[in-house]
């Protein structure tokens, strides 16, 4: 995967930090207000091993307020520019399915744009990608963060899934686009039983020979499982987690960098 010119190997799995900068984002929502505050948890994600740093400034849990265009844009490009002012070899994904909002944040540096919708949510996300090169993240989802939960009928979900994948990866080589990663979208357009088969058939969608981004960290799927809530869900994140690695996740998306990259760790010893 080529990443602004530096090549990042995925034979081995990697670790995306989650950088929220959301005032309601479902578990760290309004923690990182300032610029210190973003700093220090640019820095933590960093020194704790991740490979590269996902900002986001739209949350897409369940029934997300709308955010438009300009707010997006506003929350997003100051938090670009200073992480990367004070590091500025680190890889930032830019969590947006916006062709605007990624325009923008890759002319400032961003190196991935991570989409929730695969393009189908802005018809000029695709046609941006292929300009400026960068790896793009294809998650499956059905409707918006808005309605998403109202679209979970399948007749047969992984069926269904590789279909959908398969279009939205011809429609991206159509532009030219190289780098392509996709994400299940734990949670998005899912039942919590869905969320598990999904968990269950993972490997199955290795047949689309793209690497695999797993993103079910302190989910809804956890905790609900548990009874409990996202700040408890640590535990159950490593273990979920550790499942996707055995079952071909060649990136885990998370909050909690440390206790990801010790299961990346003792997976590769393991392997």
């Amino acid at each position: 995967m080529n990443c602004k010119g530096q090549l990042v190997d995925l034979s081995t799995p990697k670790v995306m930090g989650i950088l929220n900068v959301t005032p309601n984002s479902f578990f760290d929502g309004g923690k990182y207000t300032n610029e210190k505050e973003l700093l220090d948890r640019a820095e933590k994600i960093l020194s704790e091993g991740a490979d590269f740093i996902d900002v986001g400034a739209y949350s897409s849990k369940p029934s997300a307020e709308f955010v438009s265009e300009e707010e997006e844009i506003l929350r997003i490009v100051p938090v670009v520019k200073l992480v990367l002012k004070y590091f500025p070899n680190c890889i930032l994904s830019i969590d947006t399915f916006r062709a605007e909002v990624a325009r923008v944040c890759i002319e400032n540096g961003a190196a991935i744009i991570n989409d929730i919708s695969a393009g189908k949510l802005d018809d000029k996300m695709l046609e941006t990608i292929a300009k400026y090169n960068v790896p793009y993240i294809m998650m499956h989802m059905r409707g918006t963060p808005q309605t998403m939960q109202t679209h979970t009928q399948y007749e047969a979900i992984i069926k269904e899934m590789l279909f959908y994948f398969s279009e939205r990866i011809a429609a991206a080589r159509a532009f030219g686009i190289n780098d392509l990663i996709i994400d299940p979208g734990f949670g998005f357009a899912k039942t919590l039983d869905q969320n598990y088969e999904v968990l269950r058939k993972l490997e199955l969608f290795e047949m689309l020979d793209l690497p695999l981004l797993a993103g079910v960290s302190r989910k809804s799927m956890i905790y609900k499982t548990l009874n409990s809530n996202a700040e408890m869900a640590l535990n159950g994140t490593t273990v979920l987690n550790t499942i996707a690695l055995t079952k071909g996740a060649k990136i885990l998306r998370v909050h909690d960098v440390k206790e990801a990259v010790e299961c990346v760790t003792l997976f590769n010893k393991l392997n």
